[in-house]
Parts: C-alpha cells; structure tokens; sequence
C-alpha cells in the first residue's frame, strides 16, 4: 500500500501523486526532471553536482562518488515533493490523502469520495 495525494485542477482529471522512492529520479535524475517538467529539480542537480564536483577536489574522488550516491538517493526520494510543488504551482488544489495499492484505485477512490 502507497500513500497518495490527489491535486485537483481546473482543467484535467485530478492528478494523483505517489509518495515512494522513484528509480529514475535516483538513477537519471536530469532526465527525469526534463520528462516531468521539474525545473526546480533539475536546477538542483545541477548546483549540488557542481558542488559535490568542487568537494570532490579536496576530499578525494571516493568520497566525492559517495557524497553524490547519496545525492541521489536524496532526489529519489524528494522526487515526488517536486512534483507536489510544481503541481500546487501550477494552480493545483491539495485535495487530500489517500493510502491505495495502485494510483488508478487512488483516483477512483477520490472520485467516489468526492461524489457522496
């Protein structure tokens, strides 16, 4: 079971964001930032690079590999607040919580509560 939370918006269906460890955020993350439109993520990637790069000068390139290992753990976790972010950005209502196995059961789940 995932926990969910669903964004109404005034054009399009709500959208449902799943809080979990995203893979492709940890793995690629500037392509995964390009693909959902995350600006804010993809700008951090890049200074956080940039800076674990400059560490990376003084404190060995081992140690610079781990910091950014756990970097990009940090992105993969944080992926789905990005998405959060840009959606309550873009006009999204927070339209609650909701703990479901899959996102179709999550949105099908918010309309029925919606509707009674």
């Amino acid at each position: 079971m995932t926990l969910y939370s669903v964004y109404e918006r005034r054009s399009d269906e709500p959208l449902v964001v799943s809080d979990r460890f995203s893979w492709s955020a940890a793995l690629l993350p500037p392509v995964h930032a390009l693909f959902h439109g995350l600006w804010l993520m993809l700008a951090l990637w890049v200074v956080g690079t940039l800076a674990i790069a400059g560490i990376g000068l003084f404190v060995g390139a081992e140690a610079g590999f781990w910091l950014y290992v756990l970097f990009a753990a940090f992105l993969g976790f944080e992926a789905s607040t990005f998405l959060r972010i840009k959606t309550a950005k873009a006009g999204g209502q927070f339209g609650g919580d909701l703990i479901a196995a899959d996102e179709d059961l999550a949105l099908v789940d918010y309309l029925k509560r919606r509707a009674s």
